[in-house]
């Protein structure tokens, strides 16, 4: 065995406790008490086409129903494709996934039905899987042949080689060659063959399973393209990680997937000549996100993140980074995961350390990263959060949503980010994903073109925060060492420049944004609140006039033309919350309810719309329980914006020099 030494496994036997036990057995449930199903052919697709088109949400699997779909909200069944191709999916996960926990299983209790299982899974697999045709057409991605991905090919043979290594030992010779090569090495090989040159966290999966295979098999050709080739592991963790350690596709959960492959690998290999770990972006791409977290508790939901994904779960990479590395940060991330749960999981069975330290969980906090893009001011005081995202476009993954804003109040998420659902649902592509769906500047309705921004200025003080910043669409495109497909409109951002400034006071937050616009296009600054709109005077009643994403907007208001607004907003939990806006030209505002994530409830958008050559507005997100906040004598001029904030007797001036980026307060 190749993950574990006899004294290793002996003393994971010791420590294995029988609620341990009982969890992994009920896990596998399914494979375990059934008889075993392997496809015969290729006729498995992609898990995320398996997903409500309404809801949003994943529908329920049942190993009884192969024809069968049910939506977990309503009860509506599904039929046929791709719901049938993606049921088989799920069962080739399931299958592979219990190759690794009977395996581990029959390691530690010696019953034969879990040894038997995973011979049977193996042996069955191994019959078919050289005859499987290769097929797939999921964006962005090569094809498979078990399933219609090489990313799930990865998933699937990483299992089934970790739960070879388990129970080869048991094997006849006959058996042993039988699996290793029809099995694993016929699908190492189909994973060199498709993995492309890029950056990306799939490639990262499958370098990974490639060089777990190469590990069990004991063949360097295998280690040694996973680790050393132009888009092997190295050269990943070299070109995809910014300074600060995040990885370049900009999604917190795409960050941590791509170290869960690497930590798979390492898991493996830590002890050997082929660990990864003094990589200098090993360590940085561990913490880095752990500086992420918001005072929901949560990471954001920056780019493609299926909701649910921004919880901290990650006992699959910290147990074992804890045990080699000990450090406060990898110990509080732990605390914060074992907060309302049991250790009891396989990870702590079989990497963590005796007893972790008694530490507080991660804590929400400031920070501003240069090469990450990401800036976020957390009043502590107040326990209210703003995070910018001035990130450097990171292709498939990211999202088209430059200079994109979120609030927390009090710990609730009031202008969130949504994140995304299943990419075989439609409202992936066709509603989650676009820049409209965002709080930020849309142009015609259209996804924003990749931009990489500029910070102007950044400071930060013990009475306020401000930080500057400019996407600018004058530029070149931004460009990413990995594949993408066009779905933005780069003619309607011809010549546009978007300037957002926040300055953050107390539990006032105001933004400053400069548009130039100089083919007079269609400008549309968008605000979703997680509540509901209370004042509709002066607004009229209309059929909603976007297309789009936002076509599925309803119960629609417009106002006539105006340089100023006040939303009033009903938050559940909380107090409403006010925004103040001001325009330098009457703006329209259009008002409307359109899908939360999931899509079983609905958030409240505001859209301030233009068609000015230049727009300057100003916005306070007034954060005070008693949206008593105001801001007075606003002055804009081309050099300086000035306002005073208001509340109750005190009355606070600040100014903002645009061209010396110098802000005073309370002159």
């Amino acid at each position: 065995m190749i993950q574990f030494t006899k004294q290793q496994l002996q003393t994971i036997k010791q420590r294995a406790s029988n609620e341990t036990i009982e969890q992994l057995i009920a896990n596998n449930h399914v494979v375990l008490n059934s008889d075993t199903l392997v496809p015969p052919d290729g006729r498995a697709t992609w898990n995320l086409y398996y997903f409500c088109p309404e809801h949003a949400v994943r529908l329920v699997w049942d190993r009884e129903k192969p024809f069968s779909h049910v939506c977990p909200v309503d009860g509506e069944e599904f039929t046929g494709e791709p719901y049938d191709g993606a049921w088989w999916r799920w069962l080739n996960g399931l299958n592979a996934t219990a190759c690794y926990d009977l395996g581990l299983l029959w390691n530690i209790t010696g019953e034969a039905r879990f040894l038997e299982k995973v011979k049977d899974i193996l042996l069955q697999s191994a019959k078919y899987y050289p005859d499987y045709e290769v097929h797939g057409g999921i964006p962005y991605n090569g094809p498979g042949k078990a399933n219609s991905q090489t990313l799930c090919e990865a998933n699937c043979h990483l299992d089934l080689a970790r739960g070879y290594d388990f129970v080869r030992a048991e094997l006849t010779a006959q058996e042993q060659d039988y699996i290793e090569q029809r099995l694993l090495r016929e699908g190492a090989d189909f994973l060199m063959e498709h993995r492309m040159n890029q950056l990306h966290n799939h490639e990262m999966k499958i370098n990974a399973t490639i060089g777990v295979i190469g590990l069990v098999l004991n063949d360097n050709h295998y280690i040694e393209f996973a680790l050393n080739t132009d888009y092997g592991i190295h050269y990943q963790l070299e070109h995809g990680s910014s300074e600060e350690g995040m990885w370049f596709e900009g999604s917190i959960h795409y960050h941590y997937y791509a170290l869960q492959a690497l930590l798979n690998f390492e898991k493996m290999a830590y002890s050997t000549p082929y660990s990864v770990s003094s990589n200098p972006s090993f360590l940085k791409m561990l913490k880095f996100p752990l500086s992420l977290v918001l005072n929901t508790g949560d990471f954001p939901r920056l780019n493609d993140c299926i909701a649910g994904q921004e919880k901290i779960t990650h006992s699959h990479l910290f147990e074992f980074a804890y045990a080699q590395y000990p450090c406060e940060e990898f110990a509080r991330v732990l605390s914060s995961i074992y907060q309302n749960i049991s250790r009891d999981n396989i990870d702590a069975l079989l990497y963590g350390v005796d007893e972790l330290p008694a530490v507080a969980p991660l804590q929400c906090r400031s920070i501003h990263t240069v090469k990450a893009g990401v800036t976020i001011h957390y009043d502590q005081q107040n326990n209210h959060a703003m995070l910018l995202k001035h990130s450097p476009y990171g292709g498939e993954h990211d999202h088209y949503d430059r200079l994109g804003l979120i609030i927390v109040r009090n710990g609730k998420e009031i202008l969130p980010d949504l994140g995304t659902t299943g990419y075989g649902a439609e409202l992936h592509y066709g509603y989650y994903k676009n820049t409209v769906t965002h709080n930020t500047l849309a142009v015609n309705q259209q996804n924003q073109p990749p931009i990489n921004p500029r910070i102007l200025h950044f400071d930060k003080t013990d009475q306020y925060t401000v930080i500057d910043t400019l996407a600018d669409w004058r530029q070149p495109p931004a460009e990413v060492d990995s594949h993408t497909i066009v779905q933005w409109d780069s003619a309607a951002y011809e010549g546009v420049s978007f300037r957002r400034i926040m300055i953050c006071i107390g539990d006032t937050f105001v933004e400053i944004n400069r548009v130039i616009n100089p083919n007079q296009q269609q400008l549309d600054l968008i605000y979703h609140v997680r509540g509901e709109q209370q004042d509709r005077a002066g607004f009229t009643v209309c059929d909603n006039p976007l297309q789009g994403p936002l076509a599925r907007m309803h119960s629609v208001y417009i106002s006539p033309p105006k340089g100023e607004h006040i939303c009033h907003y009903k938050i559940e939990g909380q107090s409403h919350f006010k925004q103040q806006m001001w325009f330098s030209s009457p703006c329209e505002v259009l008002i409307g309810e359109a899908p939360d994530n999931p899509a079983t409830s609905d958030l409240a958008y505001t859209l301030v719309r233009s068609k000015h050559a230049f727009l300057d507005t100003i916005v306070q997100h007034d954060l005070s329980a008693e949206g008593a906040t105001t801001l007075q004598d606003i002055g804009w001029s081309e050099g300086s914006i000035a306002f005073v904030v208001a509340r109750n007797e005190k009355r606070t001036p600040v100014r903002y020099q645009l061209d010396s980026k110098a802000l005073t307060l309370g002159v």
